[in-house]
């Protein structure tokens, strides 16, 4: 039972470590989930609570998975992660049986999951809380209760500062299909031999007063008594989607469709994403229409896109005096392409080369000739913040390995 116990312990809490982190540095990801929630729950009044929600969600994730792992706190943890997972259980019953959202966003963008596939998976997780609660007055502490308090206070400010810098810059990771060095063409195609969707049609037939259901096999097309009045279809099997599926540009004066010519350029091109102008950081129009100049000036491609009225583009464009072209794009896709309103994206022949939030976007002065050697910089930089966070990780996982096992079982 002791080994059950503490495999228990370890893997709700390795799950709960994870859960926590990869949605913790990218808040506005769940925040979007969780507005999502709201909308198909008939509560929309609640969204403004939406990003704390996401904040403090992922930070009591993070931090009952690092109590568990570490063994700080336990009968208060093991009260926090049954309760936990007894909500959630009941919760992702729910949806798996009304559907509401596809996906549930419990692993954020890391991993996919269907409803059930959510449900049957906090089935497992229950269990372990179970266990982990039923011995919870067993567990011998490890350190003296300050220490422990201090430990769940560096770790809740941890993930806070982590969370806090995907809020205000880009999050440290990022698994959409939209990262930098993402082919997006190639995450459009469907590859050859990818199953499609399967539908199953039923036709409503009307014969003296009687309406029958028919499949395509066997409706009476051959038989005048019979009237149509009907058809439907369900679907039965989803197909293959590929990772990018609802990206499109198109221009707001002529509303022309100019998504391949973009993609397909073997030039620069700046993309502008502000999914809502009437919530975009307005200092960053500034530096993004002197950006815009710098493009016309090279021969480089410029182009803001966003959901927006017509009628708020012209607005914004009247009020600040902005030079550079408006198109539609879906305010989803948007919002999946950058975590910033606005936020800067640079691309050439459809392959993401760099991204910046309007907190850290360039000004035209510092942009060079040779674009792609400056994204590349940028790119190392990134890679260098995450090389920090993860040497503080694997540093925080040494120190909690040599407690361990120099600690009773």
């Amino acid at each position: 039972m002791k080994i059950i116990a503490a495999l228990s312990r370890i893997l709700l809490g390795c799950v709960f470590i994870f859960s926590g982190f990869v949605k913790g540095v990218d808040p506005l990801g769940y925040t979007y989930k969780i507005t999502d929630y709201f909308t198909a729950f008939d509560v929309s009044f609640l969204s403004p609570l939406a990003f704390p929600l996401s904040v403090l969600l992922c930070a009591a994730e993070f931090v009952i998975g690092m109590a568990l792992t570490l063994r700080l706190r336990m009968k208060l943890s093991a009260w926090a992660v049954l309760l936990f997972m007894c909500f959630f259980t009941v919760l992702t019953f729910i949806l798996a049986l009304t559907n509401p959202v596809t996906d549930c966003g419990c692993f954020g963008d890391a991993l996919i999951l269907t409803n059930w596939e959510t449900f049957f998976k906090n089935i497992l997780l229950l269990a372990m809380a179970v266990v982990v609660f039923t011995r919870r007055k067993k567990y011998e502490p490890v350190y003296r209760p300050l220490i422990e308090w201090i430990c769940v206070a560096v770790i809740a400010a941890l993930m806070a500062g982590i969370s806090a810098y995907g809020y205000h810059h880009l999050p440290l990771l990022d698994f959409r299909p939209y990262s930098v060095g993402a082919d997006i063409p190639r995450g459009m195609s469907v590859p050859e031999g990818a199953p499609s969707d399967e539908f199953k049609i039923t036709l409503y037939y009307e014969k003296d007063g009687v309406v029958k259901a028919f499949d395509e096999q066997d409706y009476p097309w051959n038989d005048s008594t019979w009237v149509w009045k009907d058809t439907r279809s369900e679907l039965v099997r989803k197909g293959y989607q590929p990772p990018i599926h609802d990206f499109s540009i198109v221009t707001v004066d002529t509303e022309t469709d100019i998504t391949e010519e973009v993609l397909s350029s073997e030039g620069y091109t700046f993309l502008l994403a502000a999914y809502r102008l009437d919530k975009s950081d307005r200092e960053a129009f500034g530096k993004a229409d002197e950006i815009a100049k710098f493009c016309r000036e090279n021969g480089y491609g410029f182009y803001c896109l966003t959901s927006s009225l017509r009628e708020e583009i012209e607005a914004v464009k009247t009020e600040l005096g902005l030079s550079f072209d408006f198109c539609f794009t879906d305010g989803i896709t948007l919002k999946t392409i950058i975590r910033s309103n606005p936020g800067l994206v640079l691309i050439r022949n459809g392959t993401v080369l760099a991204k910046w939030h309007h907190n850290d976007m360039p000004s035209a002065k510092e942009l060079p000739a040779n674009l792609l050697a400056f994204a590349l910089q940028q790119h190392a930089d990134t890679a260098d913040r995450r090389l920090i966070y993860l040497l503080l990780s694997v540093m925080i996982l040494a120190v909690y390995a040599f407690f361990e096992f120099r600690s009773k079982p």
